[in-house]
């Protein structure tokens, strides 16, 4: 039996050893509560926080004072845009039709309560045009949130282009940015973004803990809190903090962000080295999302002529992501692939997501693509 090979990293990530190593004290010996620094403990726990916040910070070019620790980017984006928009009852929200889906059902439940929305399309290759977004801007438009980059076709976004016709608009920026921290450069501050989300578990960090950075100057970005009780992270985030868990977000920030440039290179080549392999193996296969605008360890294809669900049986050992391009079947297409265009009616096309990552070889990279041609070509001459 093969050993098995995980191509899956915009789900999750393995945590990284050294991350690891970073968080066993905390979790072991040093167990106290940062709210409590009446004793050493609690000190200790709390210097180890702030150490952290500052970390983070640098790793997106904030300030210490502008991060919030949360559980994850889903809590982020939900602290971030419910209560941005809970500051002005009936504002404007503008976001894109292939946000993630913390994004997209928060800001169709704000809709339902009052505050208008723009869902802004994208092009063929999951590319928001600047341009249309800035008509889109209304005068009573508050914020306008845009992914960094896509976590099923990988397209990233034109950030640098997008900013500055939300800050003539006088909106604010929201990015969700879960799959683009240490894969490509990323700077609040020179991309003049408002709040941004991430998590540790996509950059080789443990899961449950993220971060909200929400901007403190030139305009101070001040949401409504969720919930209340206990005031810890400026009583947006009430309740005891995963010092362990902010703990190794901070080390897989810092590790994620120095190795970014040698990683995202050696991905690029692996990803190159997979798509090659199977338009070799294989007739009619067709790329999601940007063709060079996308994230480095991101390969998203339509495969013709077999079911989603059948593939990713035959492909046992290979953990990918894989779902119908086309209604035919049990297996709905996603929103993503409807938005560029990609889920024709009547067509039966699977689209398979490999997501690569820290400690794909170039070994497992060929045993999966010949596994892939190979499983297609079965599925194919069943049928």
């Amino acid at each position: 039996m093969n050993p098995p090979i995980y191509l899956d990293h915009h789900s999750t990530t393995p945590l990284d050893a050294r991350v690891l190593d970073a968080m066993l004290p905390w979790l072991r010996e040093d167990f106290g509560n940062p709210a409590n620094r009446s004793h050493a403990w609690g000190r200790r726990a709390w210097s180890a926080v702030e150490d952290a916040r500052e970390q983070v910070a640098a790793a997106i070019g904030a300030r210490p004072s502008e991060i919030v620790f949360t559980s994850g980017a889903t809590e982020s984006n939900a602290i971030a845009l419910q209560g941005l928009a809970r500051t002005r009852p009936g504002a404007h929200l503008l976001t894109t039709a292939i946000e993630h889906r913390s994004v997209l059902d928060t800001c169709r439940r704000l809709e339902r309560e009052g505050w208008a929305l723009t869902l802004l399309p994208v092009d063929r290759d999951g590319l928001v045009d600047p341009q249309r977004l800035a008509a889109a801007l209304r005068p009573d438009t508050l914020l306008v949130s845009v992914m960094a980059a896509n976590n099923e076709i990988g397209t990233v976004q034109p950030l640098a282009e997008i900013a500055p016709a939300v800050r003539a608009a006088g909106a604010l920026l929201h990015v969700d940015a879960t799959q683009a921290i240490g894969r490509v450069a990323l700077d609040v501050q020179a991309l003049d973004i408002d709040a941004l989300a991430l998590s540790a578990h996509k950059i080789h960090g443990p899961k449950g803990c993220g971060m909200l950075y929400l901007r403190s100057r030139p305009r101070r970005v001040e949401p409504l809190p969720l919930m209340e009780g206990g005031g810890q992270e400026r009583g947006l985030r009430p309740g005891t903090l995963n010092v362990p868990g902010i703990v190794g977000l901070a080390a897989a920030c810092t590790i994620a962000v120095a190795e970014r440039e040698a990683e995202s290179a050696r991905l690029r080549g692996l990803r190159d080295r997979l798509w090659a392999r199977l338009a070799a193996g294989m007739a009619g296969l067709r790329l999601h999302g940007h063709p060079t605008q996308r994230l480095p360890g991101n390969l998203n294809v339509g495969i013709p002529g077999v079911e989603a669900d059948a593939l990713l049986l035959a492909l046992d050992g290979i953990a990918v992501s894989a779902g119908a391009a086309c209604a035919s079947g049990s297996a709905r297409p996603s929103h993503v692939l409807q938005a560029i265009g990609a889920a024709e009616p009547g067509q039966v096309r699977a689209a398979l997501r490999f997501g690569l990552g820290r400690g794909n070889t170039e070994a497992e990279i060929d045993a999966a693509g010949d596994a892939v041609v190979h499983a297609v070509a079965r599925l194919r001459a069943s049928t």
